[in-house]
């Protein structure tokens, strides 16, 4: 056992909560959630991120670490039109199609098949919202958000993984200090909330389908890649089958998907966590115990962030997803043979657009579909 272990465990469990803290509340606030329900959320995301990444990690002795869906945030966060219920009949639904993926190897050979630019394209168009979103902050408060601009940047020249943390934690000290929160919350313990779930076509469609798509794209291929550049060989299909599992038990209380992380696995795999590549599946439990104190909490944070700036969140939710935005954008235009079908899906994805009650990212991907099978059509005239 070496320091080196338990830091990188902890940095990976902050980076991957606080980084993303603010997305969890964007996206409760597009389904209309209650500070009670999104409190909900938060604890059962951590408890799903305790269960998985601790009995993962134990049962195969590799730094297995999971995480919750960033870019299903985003996506969630862009939807409009849908209520809490709704949302969470649809993380009912994308947790089962999850769980089929993991048991049934022909349904995840299906997902491959769609072209990553297409994919990419559409994840861009819905990280593209939350760019402009942090953008607009700047108007809105320029002598409290542009100091926090400056410090994402400067600090991200010599650690990237902290920038957005730094913007988090100097934008609520300097909340605080310009008296911009007039009172702080109290601490309390964190406790779950039961949501009935509502099955609605147009929300399985709008929401858990592209859902489950940007989660196979953007977080569990990337995460397995993740662990194989390492020189891991992942249980694809336990993993799978047990954040799915994961997944359907904690989405009525509230919790969007589980699934492998990308980001936060790095730091936990690399030889800077342990020399001996046997022996840094003991991050898993320390990165998992993490996630239980977070989960006690959960509530605070969420009071906390209830009572900061609209301004703060915006911008931290923007600028968590520069990375993200940027990969996708380049997987998107990477293949010259379907760059104009990636502009398209980016395009009708970013306009958010609503047709017979059924969000853009849905329609994005038809369209970039269509134009996909119209190019090769053309091939063959």
């Amino acid at each position: 056992m070496r320091s080196s272990v338990i830091a990188s465990a902890v940095v990976a469990a902050i980076v991957g909560f606080g980084g993303t803290l603010a997305l969890i509340i964007a996206a409760a606030q597009a389904l209309g959630a209650t500070q009670a329900q999104t409190a909900s959320w938060v604890t059962a995301l951590c408890l799903a991120m305790f269960i998985s990444t601790g009995f993962l990690s134990w049962r195969y002795k590799m730094p297995i670490i999971t995480a919750w869906s960033t870019p299903g945030l985003a996506l969630i966060g862009a939807s409009t039109g849908f209520t809490m219920q709704q949302g969470v009949g649809a993380f009912i639904v994308t947790a089962i199609a999850i769980i089929i993926t993991g048991l049934v190897k022909p349904v995840s050979g299906l997902v491959s098949k769609i072209p990553a630019s297409i994919a990419s394209g559409m994840l861009a168009g819905v990280l593209f919202a939350f760019l402009i979103g942090a953008a607009r902050t700047i108007p809105v408060d320029p002598i409290f958000v542009l100091p926090l601009v400056l410090l994402f940047f400067v600090i991200r020249l010599f650690n990237p993984a902290m920038a957005v943390l730094a913007v988090l934690f100097g934008g609520i000290l300097f909340a605080f200090l310009s008296g911009r929160v007039a009172s702080v919350p109290d601490i309390s313990l964190s406790t779950l909330t039961l949501i009935m779930p509502v099955f609605d076509t147009r929300a399985i469609i709008g929401i858990a389908v592209p859902l489950y798509l940007v989660t196979m794209a953007s977080q569990n291929l990337p995460g397995f890649a993740v662990l194989r550049a390492a020189g891991y060989e992942p249980p694809t299909a336990a993993a799978l089958q047990v954040t799915g599992l994961l997944s359907l038990l904690t989405a009525p209380f509230g919790a969007h998907t589980s699934n492998m992380a990308a980001i936060s696995a790095a730091i936990c795999t690399g030889p800077d966590a342990h020399p001996d590549p046997a022996q840094r599946w003991l991050t898993g439990p320390f990165y998992a115990l993490s996630y239980l104190i977070l989960a006690i909490f959960g509530a605070s944070l969420v009071a906390l962030f209830a009572v900061l700036p609209a301004p703060l969140i915006a911008l931290v939710a923007g600028l968590a997803l520069i990375g993200a935005f940027a990969n996708a954008l380049t997987i998107a235009l990477k293949n010259e043979t379907e760059r104009l079908a990636a502009v398209v899906t980016f395009a009708v994805t970013a306009s958010g657009i609503s047709i017979a009650g059924i969000g853009a990212a849905f329609w994005a991907l038809v369209a970039g579909l269509l134009v996909v099978a119209f190019d090769h059509a053309k091939k063959h005239i």
